[in-house]
């Protein structure tokens, strides 16, 4: 099932909000669970179709919320934070640890169109031929297709979490006609329900992606206007180079000083102007190793 992509409207106001219905319905049955999915992710194609919303930047913050589920899932600690300090601030030669894998694995799966060069280049243990079974491994609508082949990664990699959700939601993605990966399912699934099958881990996904399209549409407005405030006051930045640390801003969860194609003192600077003028923030709350996003 493919849908077709709407006409671009420029007024991140006019962005379309959830029915309520959707979110309010009580629904048992697998048949009534999946109108109710298919409602909400047909809600987040119409959203996702708009030209208003930074999609690079949804996706990467998708992707840290995919990541912080997964590292949950398998034990640790670590939260947004940690894992954005974990992966932002690594040095030449450091590794990024076991919770920074895991968000590079998502971040990587999501930056780029669905494909398996870029499956394996974020998932690099995995053969191609892996993938490509892994990929082909699901059949009928989407969101059944998307549990079918993360019953099967999983049911032959039973600790291979992360790239169970990456491949189900990279088959999502294909099976709804769109070019990336939205980082859905981890977030609405509990670890309970990955020991799932069959039908109740389809019922699971359904619900799972009821409950996360509904905040991934939430995001979505709330970055559009954000992306909207900041791309307002970007034609007045001076400062060499800052048109293209404004689009690094508008591409990316979160930034280091250090990463923009600016002298150290110019990005500081540049970074707590945004500050001044709120369409920046500042991630860490720390005087030093600051991290800043929209």
């Amino acid at each position: 099932m493919t849908f077709a992509r709407p006409d671009h409207i420029s007024d991140f106001d006019t962005l379309p909000r959830m029915s309520a219905w959707v979110t309010s319905a009580r629904a048992e049955a697998l048949e009534d669970v999946a109108f109710l999915s298919g409602a909400a992710l047909n809600h987040l194609h119409l959203v996702l179709g708009r030209e208003e919303v930074p999609q690079a930047l949804l996706r990467d913050r998708l992707a840290l919320r995919a990541a912080e589920a997964c590292v949950a899932f398998s034990g640790r600690s670590e939260r947004a934070g940690e894992l954005r300090d974990a992966v932002l601030l690594m040095r030449p030669g450091d590794l990024p640890g076991p919770a920074g894998e895991t968000y590079l694995a998502w971040r990587r799966a999501a930056e780029r169109p669905v494909s398996i060069k870029a499956l394996g280049r974020a998932l690099p243990s995995l053969d191609p031929r892996q993938i490509a079974a892994w990929l082909d491994a699901g059949k009928g609508a989407p969101v059944s297709r998307a549990a079918m082949v993360l019953e099967t990664v999983l049911t032959e990699a039973p600790r291979a979490e992360v790239p169970a959700l990456v491949f189900a939601d990279a088959v999502l993605a294909q099976t709804l006609g769109w070019d990336h990966l939205v980082p859905l399912l981890a977030t609405g699934l509990k670890r309970a329900d990955l020991r799932k099958h069959g039908d109740d881990l389809r019922l699971a996904s359904h619900r799972a992606l009821v409950s996360s399209v509904v905040e991934a549409v939430r995001l979505a407005i709330d970055l559009a206007r954000r992306a909207a405030h900041l791309n307002a006051v970007a034609p007045k930045l001076r400062a060499k180079g800052a048109g293209d640390a404004v689009e690094m801003f508008l591409t990316h969860d979160a930034v280091a000083p250090s990463a923009l194609p600016l002298p150290d003192r110019a990005a500081r600077r540049l970074c707590d102007r945004l500050v001044d003028l709120g369409v920046v923030r500042e991630l860490t709350g720390r005087d030093t190793f600051r991290l800043y996003g929209v």
